[in-house]
């Protein structure tokens, strides 16, 4: 979606889709000014059991926006973007990534495994993925 499209992410989804009562309250309650990090968003699926998906849905179906991306790459004032390419690209690093694109792109949930795995913060991983001109996509919220 594009920012043109701000306020409008319920098109995303079927006319049929419904937000489940109990995450909409739990989402409601976290939500200020219309904005919701992506931490919060997290801490809601993993408390609610569901997905970030799921989750995602729901922000679209309310109209919620997402802000502040774990990756930095969306969700910041001014600059909407705060990650910065890294200098240099661990080895390691760069061959957890390029094992992990899918049609070029590093998905958002891959970005979080590799930073599980290798133990390093998850900006870490996207910083790397700028130096390498790698895009990270899909997020898992739904967002971009």
């Amino acid at each position: 979606m594009t920012h043109a499209d701000k306020n409008k992410y319920y098109q995303k989804h079927p006319g049929r889709t419904k937000v489940d009562d109990v995450l909409k309250q739990k989402i409601l309650q976290k939500v200020t000014d219309n904005n919701l990090s992506c931490v919060l968003a997290e801490e809601i699926a993993r408390a609610g059991q569901v997905t970030l998906e799921e989750t995602g849905v729901a922000l679209d179906l309310l109209n919620i926006n997402i802000v502040a991306c774990q990756l930095g790459l969306f969700g910041y004032s001014p600059q909407k973007k705060i990650v910065q390419p890294v200098k240099d690209v661990v080895p390691g690093l760069k061959d957890e990534i390029l094992q992990a694109l899918i049609g070029g792109h590093l998905p958002c949930a891959a970005a979080w495994e590799i930073a599980r795995k290798l133990n390093l913060p998850r900006m870490k991983v996207s910083a790397a993925c700028e130096a390498l001109q790698i895009k990270v996509k899909p997020c898992q919220l739904g967002a971009f």
